[in-house]
């Protein structure tokens, strides 16, 4: 009977490198050696050789595939053909082993249980993919090794729906390893278990083989596993911050930041490729008559095909720059990822966005961070394929990077995407959602080097929102949104916000500018949150909600400002409608960005219909601005398409008359079409009340803050008519995926109550939902 005794110790002298420390990769050959050698020899012993009918030693899990880490369990199979002493050569086999207190995985089976097993117990299953033979009978551990593949590559399919439950229950318990500050080697997302995942998959032919990346992220998995064990003695998977300054000083890394930027990258890589993976391996599904899935449009050259974003059959990547960002756009909105083939196809033939952006880009930029939380796996889906770096090369230094302060939940340049998250929840607090959004991916781009990263971030935005088109003065609204971000929590906490002074220093820092005060604080909110659980308390939002009102009240009397008066052509139009007593339309197209000019007598809907047919004919109004003249008024909007191509000019002008004659349903043809597209981001609308800012005593400004949607500026006309607020004149701009809708109203009849303020809030807000 072989002596276990002998293999701890000899166990013992490689782990401490009596004969010189070998390298973590040399390790594990090291023990795969030894313990091969062992369990030869006590297999021979223990009459594993000579056994009739035939015995074999077969080696699965770690020591299968010659990648045993120290002090892991040893998992071994006795696969016999009938032997009467089975039982005797099984002890003969294992005491050593229990006796040395070596960890043992066990078992004792026909090739026919084994497979019977694998069939009823997926872990079996993916188990007996890492067999090999060690000792006994080859022919044996051989037939069994191929029925057992067979069996997997014939019953893999159905066991997939078992194997992703699995899979993304075990996320939830172990986290991920590239957002986690102590992540599990072996167990967490992106681990090697998942990697085991892949190759189970690539195994029953479903998936290719991983590639050079993949392996070398295994690999760096493995040497920190093998070094993190060889540090404490025993077993363990979960690599906590003290270990990780002797692992990294081990491998080389210099210090455990260092080596946690390469695990996060490690896991991210691991993590990607089998969400892919588990993706491409469902089939789409098909219509009750066997057919392939339909395409839903999303956007201009984008279409839903099955359970995955996709391009349409005519998307021409190399000519349409904005086409990458609108595929983000809608993966993020709909929270359908983005196809594999589609991501690849952009990668190749995308063009790179020449400075500055075009204005299609920039709505699409704004739409896809405000989409809430579907933005996190878009970005991550153009970040692992190279497309995001195309569009943000400075997202490099700040990619992976660990944060420094354990209060921080994540690496920098996720938790500047769940800023962007958070951020889109707070879009309707501020008068341009646009610049929140955007400041809120770049506030923490100056990090990962030698300076302060509010200043140096400063400069980069500048150049960032500059190149993204945004105008000189909302680059330097960007910018000092991004040299400010801490000023307003570092006040609110660490200063007497009751003193003057104190708020009179932050307005003058911020140049008396009250927008940019809003932004910060919608942005502290937006980082705190983002940052981890317990760094935006109530007593946070209090302190900073004081300071933000005191600015307010020094500030006061800056915001809102009303459209400008109408044209020449603007006033023929209007004449001619109310000469005609019928709804006007002209309508004029620079590219695929059209002005529609309206004018109806003032007895006539405008707002509504206007804002109905636009809507209908899948024209995202950009924006918006009414007014009265002469016994009429008149329409100016400025929208684009969706998707497809511009309307037919005579289709628009039919639609609209019959909408000013109440003809045409537009109800419900715009609640079919917002069912088809799909519902925004969940944003509370806002409403804000402007007094005395414009002529006469009745008439008082509401200001609509709203996740934008089809149909939005139909359904809130409705409400105001519903209300008997007559709709003196109207301001709506949208910014990405949030409007920003004024309108002058006063009540058809009486004057201006509570009362009645309350009702047209209501209405408008259930509108606006």
């Amino acid at each position: 009977m072989a002596d276990g005794g002998e293999l701890v110790k000899a166990t013992e002298r490689l782990l401490e490198g009596r004969h010189g420390r070998l390298g973590a990769s040399a390790l594990r050959a090291a023990l795969v050696d030894l313990y091969e050698f062992w369990l030869g020899r006590g297999a021979s012993a223990a009459g594993v050789d000579t056994a009739e009918p035939g015995v074999a030693l077969v080696a699965v899990g770690g020591l299968g595939r010659r990648e045993l880490v120290p002090f892991s369990d040893l998992d071994l199979l006795l696969v016999h053909n009938g032997n009467g002493g089975i039982g005797e050569i099984a002890d003969a086999l294992w005491y050593p082993l229990w006796d040395a207190k070596v960890g043992l995985d066990h078992s004792v089976r026909t090739p026919g249980e084994a497979l019977k097993v694998a069939s009823e117990d997926l872990r079996v299953a993916m188990g007996l993919l890492d067999a090999r033979h060690l000792a006994g009978d080859a022919e044996l551990s051989g037939r069994l090794v191929a029925a057992a593949r067979e069996q997997w590559r014939r019953t893999a399919r159905k066991q997939l729906p078992d194997m992703t439950a699995s899979v993304r229950q075990r996320w939830t318990r172990s986290g991920e390893i590239a957002q986690s500050a102590e992540p599990d080697l072996k167990h967490g997302r992106g681990g090697l278990r998942d990697f085991a995942v892949l190759e189970a998959l690539a195994a029953a032919q479903l998936t290719a083989r991983p590639g050079e990346e993949l392996l070398a992220a295994k690999e760096l998995l493995l040497d920190v596993r093998t070094e993190l064990r060889r540090e404490i003695r025993r077993e363990r998977d979960v690599l906590s911050a003290p270990e990780a300054e002797l692992v990294a000083s081990e491998l080389g890394f210099g210090d455990r930041f260092t080596l946690a930027r390469k695990l996060s990258g490690a896991g991210r890589t691991i993590a990607y490729a089998l969400d892919v993976a588990l993706r491409s391996t469902v089939e789409p599904p098909k219509t009750r008559f066997g057919r392939r899935p339909s395409r839903t449009p999303l956007a201009e050259n984008v279409v839903l095909h099955g359970n995955e974003v996709a391009l349409a059959r005519d998307a021409v990547p190399a000519k349409d720059p904005a086409l990458l960002l609108r595929v983000a756009a809608a993966s993020a909105r709909t929270g359908k990822p983005i196809a594999l083939g589609t991501l690849k196809a952009l990668a190749e033939s995308a063009p790179e966005l020449r400075a500055p952006w075009p204005s299609e880009a920039l709505n699409a930029l704004v739409e896809l961070l405000g989409a809430g939380e579907g933005l996190v796996d878009a970005v991550e889906s153009l970040d692992r394929t190279g497309l995001w770096s195309r569009l943000f090369p400075e997202w490099g230094a700040v990619r992976d990077l660990p944060p420094r302060s354990p209060v921080h939940q994540w690496t920098v340049d996720r938790h500047l995407v769940r800023t962007c998250v958070e951020a889109a929840k707070l879009t309707t607090t501020v008068p341009r959602p646009d610049l929140l959004l955007i400041g809120a991916l770049l506030h923490d781009i100056g990090k990962g080097r030698d300076a302060d990263h509010s200043e140096l971030g400063a400069k980069i935005s500048a150049q960032v929102a500059t190149r993204l088109g945004l105008s000189p003065a909302d680059a330097a609204t960007v910018s000092s949104m991004v040299r400010h971000h801490l000023l307003l929590p570092h006040t609110a906490t660490r200063r007497d916000i009751s003193e003057p002074a104190t708020v009179a220093r932050v307005v003058k820092t911020l140049d008396s500018d009250l927008v940019l005060v809003e932004l910060l604080h919608a942005l502290t909110q937006a980082d705190s949150l983002a940052t981890g659980p317990g760094v935006w308390t109530d007593w946070k939002a209090r302190l900073l909600a004081e300071l933000v009102s005191g600015c307010e009240e020094v500030l006061r009397g800056k915001g809102f400002t009303a459209p400008s008066p109408m044209d020449d052509e603007q006033r023929e139009l209007v004449a001619s409608a109310v000469a005609s007593g019928t709804g006007e339309i002209r309508i004029s197209s620079h590219g695929k960005v059209v002005t529609v000019l309206l004018a109806v007598p003032a007895r006539a809907e405008l707002l509504a219909p206007a804002a109905g047919v636009l809507a209908l004919n899948s024209l995202e109004v950009h924006s918006a601005i009414l007014r009265g003249h002469d016994g009429g008024r008149a329409g100016v909007f400025t929208a684009s398409p969706k998707f497809g191509s511009l309307p037919d000019a005579t289709l628009l002008r039919e639609q609209f008359a019959r909408a000013v004659a109440g003809t045409l349903p537009l109800t419900q043809r715009l609640a079919a079409k917002e069912r088809d597209y799909g519902a925004p981001a969940p944003v509370a609308p806002k409403v804000l009340w402007f007094d005395d800012e414009t002529s006469g005593p009745d008439t008082v400004v509401l200001e609509l803050r709203a996740a934008d949607r089809i149909g939005l500026l139909f359904r809130v006309a409705g409400a105001l008519r519903r209300c008997d607020a007559e709709v003196r004149w109207a301001k709506a701009s949208t910014l990405g995926g949030a409007g920003v809708d004024s309108f002058a109203v006063t009540p058809r009849s009486g004057r201006i109550e509570p009362g009645w303020r309350r009702e047209v809030e209501q209405a408008v807000l259930a509108a606006a939902s």
